[in-house]
């Protein structure tokens, strides 16, 4: 079986198509077919309120594409879902119906907290017992979730993400207020000691850098410190927006916001006290290919 996703975010949407594979009753995934592309539909969305015309051009484009794409890998079932530009787009409705309407493709767009959950029911088999802060930063919102012995028992979306940031930044105040605040309602009795666990393109940047600029010994084995985090911070920040594309060769969708996206993470791990984030390699479109997988499984029994 082949399944299909589509996650249409506010930097980036991303494509990936994967193989359902069996060994008894041990179900996986393998990636077949994987694309992103920097849409960004979040700088008009958190800027005008609406997505503009060349951006819905755009996407649509790329949705077309996978469209094909699904095709010749004769993909048995798919999933879109869009998330906080989409949701908060006054004209994000019109466009999700046109796109249905040109392409036959239905997007889900989808709240906060189903975003959250997609990403927990993948992120969860990478937790031990242990307390964690689940940070998930995405382009205009971030989910925060609390594990205690592989157990969520707490969850929520606050409206501050790395492109959001950067066109408002002044509206970011009230949240950084009520993540500080919400954190310590949460954690308080638990035991000691916190860890983080990051998910999104950004920690993955930040945590790939750690390991080529070898700031850490930590990023060796999957995790990396808030002190790592810290410099590679200061050391993007040194350098302008057209430094960072030409000579840390980073994309230039990910050189404006890899440094308030790292602001997001810190903060969080400085509210929760923990010094050490993991970072394992999936993300919300992982999660949309098992909770499809699920889906279809239920429908087969």
């Amino acid at each position: 079986m082949k399944l299909g996703a589509i996650d249409i975010g506010s930097n980036a949407a991303r494509m990936q198509i994967s193989l359902v594979l069996h060994d008894g009753d041990k179900v996986s995934f393998k990636q077949v077919e994987y694309i992103r592309f920097p849409l960004q539909l979040g700088k008009d969305v958190f800027h005008s309120g609406v997505i503009g015309p060349q951006r819905e051009a755009n996407l649509t484009k790329f949705i077309h594409a996978c469209k094909l794409l699904f095709e010749l890998h004769e993909v048995d079932q798919f999933r879109l879902c869009a998330t906080s530009a989409m949701r908060e787009a006054e004209n994000g409705p019109d466009i999700v119906k046109r796109i249905q309407e040109k392409l036959n493709m239905r997007i889900q767009v989808i709240t906060g907290n189903q975003e959250a959950e997609l990403v927990n029911n993948v992120v969860v088999r990478e937790l031990d017992a242990a307390t964690y802060v689940h940070i998930d930063v995405g382009g205009g919102s971030t989910e925060l979730n609390v594990y205690v012995n592989q157990k969520k028992i707490a969850a929520r979306s606050f409206k501050i993400g790395s492109v959001r940031l950067l066109e408002e930044p002044k509206k970011a105040a009230g949240q950084w207020k009520s993540i500080k605040e919400w954190l310590e309602e949460e954690l308080t009795g638990l035991s000691d000691p916190v860890y983080a666990v990051g998910t999104g393109g950004n920690i993955s940047k930040i945590y790939e850098m750690a390991k080529l600029y070898q700031f850490t010994q930590q990023s060796l084995s999957g995790m990396i410190s808030r002190e790592d985090i810290e410099t590679i911070h200061d050391f993007v920040k040194r350098h302008s927006v057209e430094d960072r594309i030409n000579k840390l060769r980073l994309n230039p969708d990910r050189a404006d916001v890899i440094v308030p996206a790292a602001e997001i993470y810190l903060y969080v791990m400085q509210c929760a006290n923990a010094d050490l984030i993991k970072v394992p390699e999936i993300g919300l479109i992982d999660g949309i290919i098992q909770g499809l997988y699920e889906k279809v499984k239920k429908v087969r029994v």
